[in-house]
């Protein structure tokens, strides 16, 4: 049915086209004989309802922005293929460009109205208690509850909780497996590998869909989910998000922002370059390494705000404050201008413009074993500023929260966030009580 409507859905988004193009009579004539457009509508109709790529599987608790990515993911490419035939045929200018976009972008938003609506309906259906799958859980740990307390907030998903099991008894289990419910979940833990094996046994001759809810809540995931390798289904438990579009959109934006940004602040980087060298003898920057992506190491830049000489007995951690430097430094290190030359370490490529401050080497050696998941951090590149820093978390702060804030930001990272930090950078980034 839902292939049938999508199928006239498109049909008559075409047909609504072919009117609009003629009713703008626009001065590119157009064709009396229109067999040419009914028959390419009719291909885009039956190639969308044959090419599925997931369209029509269940969607019953599934989020609605995810289900409308992947309609206009499928809508595209039968578009696609269409262009490539009339490219191939050389008949791609017998059709109207004008009548093709309209055909394409009528497509989109009617597939979605249709989808909205379809979505909005079996919402109230299942609200009033028609079109349910009944649900058994099996398990008492936290995803059994997070199972538990999802189903009840979510009265439009049409799942309703038939019967939570705690232990894996196995008479209980034996007559679930008789009971007449749509789908059992086990929500149990993912190294209890006997009482998964076990309740698999016992539920051998249940008809009901079998799912997986590992209870993965005592673990510390970052970006987790599941990937397929090489055919098979593997958990993600700790992963970068700087893969495929996202890491190229991240090069974009680095790439971009810091040529603009550096093209801004040159005048300022050279008054500051003067400044350094009139200040105090020495270089004028102050290179030092550090860890970066992958626990790789690089050289990260600064303006030098001390003396060449302060860290002769040796680096120690904190205490920035105390350390020596010229009224130029000071000025410098307090507002944060210090770290302008970081944007040419961006350019290189060795650190992003957002991301987990980093640190130096003997300090990283130390922390990893103090702090919890501190290795975490260097799933990313580092960066010039962060969710910590905006946060007001830099300096002599506290270094574990710190890495909680960096943690959060890699879970949940998106273009979106990058720009929020910076442009609370600009706001209240650079003059903090804990820059020195």
């Amino acid at each position: 049915m839902l292939r049938l409507g999508d199928g006239l859905v498109i049909l008559v988004s075409g047909l609504l086209a072919l009117n609009i193009r003629q009713v703008l009579n626009l001065p590119i004539e157009f064709p009396s004989n229109l067999s040419g457009y009914y028959s390419l509508i009719a291909v885009g109709a039956l190639l969308f309802s044959t090419l599925s790529g997931g369209v029509y599987r269940s969607w019953r608790g599934a989020l609605m922005p995810a289900m409308l990515a992947r309609i206009t993911g499928r809508w595209l490419l039968v578009v696609g293929i269409i262009l490539l035939w009339l490219f191939i045929f050389k008949t791609s200018s017998e059709f109207s460009r004008v009548w093709f976009g309209v055909w394409v972008s009528l497509g989109v938003i009617l597939l979605w109205i249709e989808r909205l609506a379809l979505y909005v309906f079996l919402r109230v259906l299942r609200r009033r208690g028609f079109n349910l799958r009944h649900v058994a859980i099996i398990g008492s740990g936290s995803a059994a509850k997070n199972l538990e307390s999802r189903i009840s907030s979510a009265g439009w998903s049409g799942y309703s909780l038939s019967k939570v099991i705690a232990n894996t008894d196995k008479a209980e289990l034996e007559q679930l497996a008789k009971d007449s419910v749509d789908e059992i979940w086990l929500a149990l833990p993912l190294g209890n590998e006997t009482a998964i094996r076990d309740t698999l046994h016992a539920l051998r001759h249940s008809t009901a869909s079998i799912r997986f809810a590992p209870d993965l809540f005592t673990l510390r995931l970052v970006n987790h989910g599941v990937s397929d390798i090489l055919g098979i289904p593997m958990y993600d438990l700790s992963t970068s998000p700087m893969t495929g579009v996202n890491q190229f959109l991240k090069w974009c934006e680095d790439k971009i922002l810091s040529s603009l940004i550096l093209l801004l602040i040159s005048p300022i980087m050279l008054i500051l370059a003067i400044g350094v060298k009139l200040s105090s003898p020495g270089p004028v920057f102050y290179r030092q390494e550090r860890i970066g992506l992958n626990g790789a190491t690089f050289n990260m830049l600064k303006f030098r705000s001390m003396p060449v000489d302060t860290e002769k007995f040796g680096v120690q951690w904190g205490g920035s404050a105390a350390k020596a430097t010229s009224r130029f430094g000071q000025l410098i290190r307090k507002t944060s201008l210090d770290e302008l030359p970081q944007f040419l370490n961006v350019l290189s490529g060795d650190m992003s413009i957002v991301g987990p401050r980093p640190e130096r080497p003997m300090f990283v050696e130390q922390f990893k074993e103090e702090i919890p998941d501190y290795m975490k951090k260097h799933l990313v590149k580092a960066g010039i500023t962060g969710w910590a820093q905006v946060n007001g978390w830099r300096g002599d702060t506290d270094l574990a929260t710190r890495i909680e804030y960096d943690l959060y930001y890699i879970e949940n990272w998106s273009i979106g966030l990058d720009l929020k930090i910076i442009l609370l950078t600009v706001f209240k980034g650079f003059v903090s009580k804990n820059a020195y």
